[in-house]
């Protein structure tokens, strides 16, 4: 991946893969990076990577609000009691990705995130624990598809019988909900990501 910065028509630096679409535009500069702690939130964000794979992002983020309406708001308390009629009637349905092994790995999942919400008392305790350590970067740096934190929480996350989460998905998930910043030096928001980290508050595990 590039680490190549573009200014954009209003004057700002940012990382290239934007481009110019007003859609993904807003969606780096107010979303990509920053960090979330919703579980419900941080569930629908493994989701749509899972649903990503094969496609570009931009694909999927226009057809976000499609997803979210048809599944509930990823709310897994809700998805966990779709039946095969549910999975039927969603690979009817023209707005979302009509995934079969997509759309039950959702219905899947949600169970998964009931269970480890029981044993750390919310989904973003148990993601946040796999927070890595911050290293210094060179202003160079190239982007990895995958890490060793990324292949680890993958692993432990099969371990859980979840689906649709390789190496390289989480690790787009890690970059997305700011357990990395990869906002790349030199696009104006690598630093205010960074100062949002800074001042965030991560989520516990239940004593």
């Amino acid at each position: 991946m590039s680490n190549q910065i573009i200014s954009g028509a209003d004057g700002i630096d940012r990382c290239w893969w934007p481009g110019d679409h007003e859609d993904y535009l807003s969606y780096h500069d107010f979303e990509w990076g920053r960090p979330v702690s919703d579980d419900d939130r941080l569930f629908e964000k493994i989701c749509l990577e899972g649903f990503q794979a094969g496609l570009s992002w931009l694909t999927i983020l226009r057809k976000r609000e499609a997803f979210r309406t048809s599944f509930e708001g990823f709310k897994p308390e809700i998805i966990t009691t779709f039946k095969d009629h549910d999975v039927d009637q969603l690979l009817q349905n023209e707005t979302i990705i009509r995934h079969r092994g997509k759309i039950k790995s959702v219905i899947n999942n949600a169970h998964r995130v009931l269970e480890i919400k029981e044993e750390f008392g919310s989904l973003a305790a148990y993601i946040w624990s796999w927070e890595p350590k911050k290293v210094k970067r060179q202003e160079e740096f190239s982007i990895p598809p995958s890490t060793s934190t990324s292949t680890a929480l993958s692993k432990d996350l099969k371990r859980r019988g979840w689906s649709f989460v390789g190496p390289t998905t989480m690790y787009a998930f890690m970059q997305s909900v700011g357990l990395v910043n990869d906002h790349v030096f030199g696009c104006k928001f690598h630093f205010v990501v960074e100062e949002e980290l800074n001042q965030f508050k991560r989520p516990r595990r239940r004593e």
